[in-house]
């Protein structure tokens, strides 16, 4: 019921109960009779309660029997109520009616996750079939690994190196080359980041623009070049594809899905060979778009036992 209820216009109105008159009734107290009535004409009438409510007062002669419900209707409204406290993707009875969609809470959380991981895959469809989209690959970082600083760029649909070089040091001719030529390359590119996840420090492209740990401020952004920008083509990385298609969250109750803790085997390789990683990530986002990559164990949908979305329902 609203917090207030105006009162009607041009209808007498009434500040306490005591003032109505005999014969003046609400449709509440029509319906609770002996048999039930409601309303046969419009109110004439309007009582205040609960202070800021108005209830509309309809004469008793004028009202009419109410129409009793048949068997069979009664029948169906029982059943009706009953469905109300039934999942209807499990059937398990809930103690609380479940509302829109009918659902229980478990089965609310394992469609959640599998919505999350269906959208997944039609975003690494949508990357493999973009023949501009590519992956960016770093390894700019001093004390990450030993060996020579790498960058590489790597398509995704066909998963050919498109470019490979040592990235040089910040500041240095060599690195002023390597942005160049990345600037050139990656001109209106779909570029998906090398996940910054499970491996060295910061291998993502803004490392290519600033010293090692440096946290870039209002001074440098102008510096930025567009795909290593916030603001840039860059559309995700190859961990934001793979967490929700994998499934894993660190809580039983949340559906955040993320990359499982450092140290847990992730399904692209992190080494020195930057061009042999990024094509081992296109391979990821292959293996996604076809449905061949591996889910965890106890992704929600396979865990309760009831299949993936609610088409399983009953």
């Amino acid at each position: 019921m609203p917090s207030s209820i105006p009162p009607l216009p041009d209808v007498v109105r009434y500040t306490r109960w005591d003032l109505v008159p005999d014969g003046l009734h609400t449709r509440t107290q029509l319906g609770q009779m002996d048999p039930p009535l409601k309303p046969g004409s419009a109110p004439v009438g309007q009582v205040l309660y609960h202070g800021n409510s108005y209830a509309p007062l309809y004469e008793l002669a004028a009202a009419v029997p109410k129409r009793r419900t048949s068997p069979a209707q009664r029948a169906v409204l029982d059943r009706a109520r009953a469905l109300q406290y039934l999942c209807q993707r499990c059937g398990v009875r809930d103690e609380k009616p479940l509302g829109k969609g009918r659902y229980c809470a478990p089965c609310r959380y394992a469609m959640t996750m599998w919505e999350q991981h269906h959208q997944a895959q039609l975003l690494a469809r949508e990357l493999v079939a973009d023949r501009s989209a590519v992956l960016l690959v770093v390894e700019v970082e001093p004390d990450s690994l030993p060996g020579q600083q790498g960058v590489a760029v790597v398509g995704v649909r066909d998963r050919r190196v498109l470019y490979s070089a040592e990235a040089g040091e910040y500041g240095s001719v060599e690195r002023a080359a390597v942005l160049d030529r990345l600037d050139a390359l990656l001109t209106d590119r779909c570029v998906v980041k090398e996940p910054d996840h499970m491996g060295p420090f910061r291998r993502l492209p803004q490392a290519l623009l600033r010293l090692p740990n440096v946290i870039p401020g209002a001074a440098d952004r102008g510096q930025r070049r567009p795909w290593a920008g916030e603001g840039s083509t860059v559309r995700t990385s190859v961990a934001q594809v793979w967490a929700p298609w994998y499934a894993y969250t660190d809580s039983a109750y949340s559906t955040y899905p993320c990359v499982p803790g450092y140290g847990a085997a992730v399904p692209w390789t992190r080494s020195l060979d930057v061009a042999a990683d990024g094509q081992s990530m296109a391979g990821v986002l292959h293996r996604i778009a076809d449905g061949s990559e591996a889910v965890w164990e106890r992704a929600a949908w396979v865990l309760d036992g009831h299949g993936a979305g609610a088409g399983e329902g009953r």
